[in-house]
């Protein structure tokens, strides 16, 4: 698949972008999750990042969340927190998903913040590989237990074991 990057846009999510966030529904169970963090942007505690490309539209995500209920993560003024990174695996390796965190990290400078903290899951050493990359240090560890409410309705728990990293950003 030949991808022209130069017309790729990384934008500020819309009301309309939401169900482009399923991603022909292998995260539809995500659904109330993206509603809820779309509502945080609009209270101006989040900021939530899409890549698009014209032919293949939204391919690439990064939210950052500002104000948190855990302010060793995002506690409104000095540190942030970024989540929910991917890109779809067709454009996966062409450097988005660096041009995705360095746009949630400029955003974050201007913003006056200093760190940027994310959890990536253990067994994800791509990811990982790209955090460091880019600056990211490993700080500690996270249980990874968490839970959601699905798009039925019906409450799921989580357990992803994850390093702690972070990014003196100034």
């Amino acid at each position: 698949m030949l991808v022209n990057i130069d017309t790729l846009t990384i934008r500020t999510i819309k009301y309309e972008d939401l169900p482009d966030l399923e991603w022909d529904g292998e995260y539809t169970h995500f659904r109330r999750l993206y509603a809820s963090a779309y509502q945080n942007q609009q209270k101006g505690d989040a900021i939530l990042w899409v890549a698009e490309l014209p032919e293949a539209g939204i391919i690439g995500q990064a939210f950052v969340q500002l104000v948190g209920s855990r302010p060793d993560l995002a506690d409104g003024f000095m540190r942030a927190y970024i989540y929910s990174v991917r890109v779809r695996t067709p454009y996966q390796n062409l450097g988005i998903g660096t041009r995705i965190m360095r746009t949630a990290e400029e955003s974050l400078i201007e913003l006056g913040f200093s760190y940027a903290t994310l959890n990536v899951n253990k067994d994800n050493l791509d990811a990982r590989r790209l955090y460091e990359r880019l600056g990211y240090l490993v700080t500690g560890e996270e249980a990874g237990n968490w839970s959601y409410i699905d798009h039925r309705g019906r409450q799921k728990f989580v357990h992803e074991p994850a390093w702690r990293m972070q990014k003196k950003l100034r």
